[in-house]
């Protein structure tokens, strides 16, 4: 099995700048945002102390492209993620969210691995072209998506609200999905 590479690793100094440790370079939160597109995992961390702010620079990056206009999540979806840190132990939110990801980068190498040189559609004009720009897709969508969940949850009845929320998003998630495949 191939190794994992490592992630990139980004210092962030007093001044606030961050550091790339591979190229010996100061870079922006929209340089980060590239790396991510590309594939890489990322992992920031104060030089100082050490600690590690990879998710709040991850957010941040997240809120600069919403407030640009680029609206990725819908308000309802937006609404529900700030409900879930209101539920003691984290809610279901975060599993749910990591398992309809892993779910959609299934779908799309599954898609992938359709799209192959046995396809007989690989000999129409186009197709590679096609074929490229759907794996780039699949790239951006899935590029910086960890693994596994390590966060805290539980499971909850499906008579509850919690279950009732799960149903909510779940829905939302299948609009989105549904969206997203009318794009690609």
């Amino acid at each position: 099995m191939a190794e994992e590479k490592k992630p990139l690793l980004i210092k962030r100094y007093a001044s606030r700048r961050l550091y790339n440790t591979e190229t010996s370079d100061y870079v922006t939160l929209e340089d980060i945002a590239g790396f991510i597109r590309e594939g890489r995992e990322v992992q920031i961390v104060d030089l100082k102390s050490g600690d590690d702010l990879t998710r709040q620079y991850l957010l941040q990056i997240i809120a600069e492209h919403e407030s640009r206009g680029e609206n990725v999540l819908p308000v309802n979806v937006l609404n529900d993620l700030v409900r879930s840190y209101m539920v003691p132990g984290g809610g279901v939110v975060p599993q749910f969210l990591q398992a309809s990801f892993d779910m959609l980068r299934d779908s799309q190498s599954k898609m992938m691995e359709n799209m192959s040189a046995m396809n007989p559609m690989a000999k129409m004009p186009g197709f590679e072209a096609m074929k490229a720009q759907q794996e780039a897709f699949l790239k951006a969508m899935t590029g910086g998506l960890s693994g596994s969940w390590s966060g805290p949850g539980r499971e909850t009845d499906k008579g509850t609200e919690e279950g009732e929320e799960l149903d909510d998003i779940k829905k939302q998630l299948a609009e989105l999905q549904e969206k997203l495949s009318k794009l690609s």
